[in-house]
């Protein structure tokens, strides 16, 4: 089964290469000319200092201008292959980061909240940014490696076995040492980088928490406590660092002890050869010129089985997030949804979450009616927030169904129903960049005259035109210019503009001044209107006006009817009431 796995995702690699395959193929060529120049140099040294040198006076010169001149535009042409593998091969390379990354997100935006709720942003962050990088200087730099490296040992061999056998054989022989060498270190260097990879998503973890919680972080006076946890995350990775460059080191050291043992050796014995009369001066520094082109590939592959292991590390964590599938999918023919009345039945809905048992929800049978407006309040866990979420799909039930106008909502396309749904939370999210984008977001295409009108309604227009560039006014990250109030009615002009036939405010004015809950209160009531909603209540004080309230308990529905029913019924509620007063 792990074998099939690892075919399958290097089946996979390899077929970023298809949209590139004309590029890749010129890479490969020039790749190919520029290792051959570089063979038939000293070839052509070789030829000039054994037979051109001894030519008469005028001929001799003749040649070696010839030569010379050959040797130039052999030259040239190496810095024209160096440029094409050097620019296009990294242009390659970054079109295939490019796709890879958006593969990524894509999958990202796939994902169900589960995955979400037990996965710290860091460590994704990490898998787009530094494991992608990895891969693609893999992809770019493994392939051209390997053949220049591969044709510069192979093409050396030939040339030195034809000059002397015995050097040659030697030499090969000191190489092949070093590739076991190098295929033993590798399996420990593999496991160590990718100890290293997961140290770092701990550090870009600790680095996100801690900035997005910057203000909690300097109101309590702890930037030493958040330094020394990062410290901590930092030593760390700096011992996992440590493990890798052990082997490294040895890993480095001994294979350029072999390859200078090489030049060592072969200057040795030729030196023994010229001594028997059995090698030429001239042969000798050809193959030390040739054992210099012997051993610069090594080198190169010495790096490239670092560069492997980085790269294919980096690849193994991004085939873990590919191969993740979403808990949420669609059902085979799944409904088109244009535009609904409302009506949303839960029929013995239960749920769990799947990383646990814990019961969250128990047989929770519930209707309401198209446009009507309904309280949901309940202890604490009880699956207020829960209930709510099961509608829009976030999460699915674990058993019973939900009907929305007469149809399970499992068979109705996810993108369609959620179009249906608009939410208003209590810890509201803006995005970077202008009040007019963050608007906007509820409804891509909407003209700036829709906008403004979904800002109005949200009571929302008179503090956006007191800002200093109005609708154009940048809200910093995550709105952090504005107050809760300002982006509360903000998220509520969002859904204004949206404009969906189901509303679910959950707890959208708990965190407010009172001042403040007022006009964010109004907004929420003119949204409301002829439109089905359900509203999550932590302060019952809010509710005391809906036409219908939900008492929840652990064991599903415990109570229901307006307040001042449930107050006279002295039960849950009633309880409830009371411990708020």
């Amino acid at each position: 089964m792990e074998r099939k796995i690892k075919k399958s995702r290097w089946r996979g690699l390899i077929s970023y290469y298809k949209p590139y395959a004309g590029l890749f193929a010129a890479d490969m060529i020039f790749a190919i000319i520029g290792a051959a120049v570089t063979l038939a140099i000293p070839l052509i040294v070789r030829y000039i200092t054994t037979d051109v040198v001894f030519l008469p006076g005028d001929e001799a010169i003749t040649k070696i201008v010839q030569f010379g001149l050959l040797m130039a535009l052999l030259v040239f042409v190496e810095f024209g292959c160096n440029f094409f593998i050097t620019y296009y091969g990294h242009l390659m390379g970054t079109y295939m980061e490019r796709d890879l990354r958006n593969e990524i997100f894509e999958h990202y935006q796939r994902l169900s909240l589960s995955f979400f709720d037990s996965e710290k942003v860091g460590h994704l962050l990490s898998r787009v940014t530094a494991d992608l990088f990895d891969i693609t200087e893999l992809l770019h730099h493994g392939p051209e490696d390997l053949t220049i490296s591969v044709i510069k040992i192979l093409g050396s061999f030939i040339i030195l076995y034809r000059i002397t056998p015995v050097l040659a054989v030697t030499a090969m022989i000191m190489v092949i040492i070093m590739a076991v060498f190098a295929i033993g270190m590798n399996r420990k260097m593999k496991k160590a980088f990718a100890a290293n990879r997961a140290r770092i998503g701990d550090i870009n973890s600790q680095i996100e928490d801690s900035l997005s919680g910057i203000r909690v972080v300097k109101s309590f006076a702890n930037e030493s406590e958040e330094m020394n946890k990062f410290r901590e995350g930092n030593d760390r990775f700096v011992a996992s660092k440590r493990k890798t460059y052990r082997y490294m080191g040895f890993y480095h050291s001994f294979t350029t002890f072999l390859t200078t043992m090489i030049t060592v050796v072969s200057l040795i014995v030729g030196a023994f050869l010229l001594t028997q009369m059995r090698m030429s001066v001239t042969d000798l520094v050809t193959f030390l010129l040739y054992v210099g082109y012997f051993t610069e590939p090594i080198k190169k592959l010495i790096n490239f089985t670092e560069q492997f292991q980085n790269g294919y590390s980096g690849y193994t964590r991004f085939c873990e997030i590919m191969e993740i599938e979403p808990d949420i999918v669609e059902r085979e023919g799944a409904l088109s949804l244009e535009r609904v009345e409302g009506d949303i039945k839960f029929e013995n809905v239960s749920f769990h979450y799947m990383d646990t048992n814990e019961t969250v929800l128990s047989n929770v049978s519930l209707h309401v009616e198209a446009g009507e407006y309904v309280a949901i309040v309940g202890s604490s866990g009880v699956g207020k927030t829960t209930l709510c979420s099961l509608i829009p799909r976030f999460y699915d039930v674990t058993s019973g169904c939900i009907l929305l106008d007469d149809r399970d909502i499992r068979d109705v396309k996810i993108k369609d129903l959620r179009r249906q749904i608009g939410i208003v939370q209590q810890d509201v999210y803006l995005f970077g960049g202008t009040v007019l984008d963050n608007i906007r977001y509820g409804k891509p295409d909407a003209t700036d005259e829709e906008i403004v009108a979904a800002a109005k309604a949200a009571n929302a227009h008179e503090f956006i035109m007191n800002l200093d560039q109005g609708y154009e006014t940048d809200i910093g990250q995550r709105g952090v210019k504005l107050s809760g109030g300002q982006k509360q009615r903000l998220s509520i002009a969002r859904v204004f503009l949206k404009n969906p036939p189901i509303l679910i405010f959950d707890e959208a004015t708990s965190a407010l001044d009172n001042e403040s809950e007022k006009i964010v209160q109004d907004s929420l009531e003119k949204l409301a209107k002829n439109r089905t909603t359900f509203v999550i209540a932590h302060r019952l004080s809010t509710i005391r006006n809906a036409k219908r309230i939900i008492v929840l308990s652990e064991e599903g529905v415990a109570e229901e009817g307006t307040h001042a029913e449930l107050l006279e019924r002295q039960g849950l509620y009633a309880k409830l009431y009371e411990a708020g007063h």
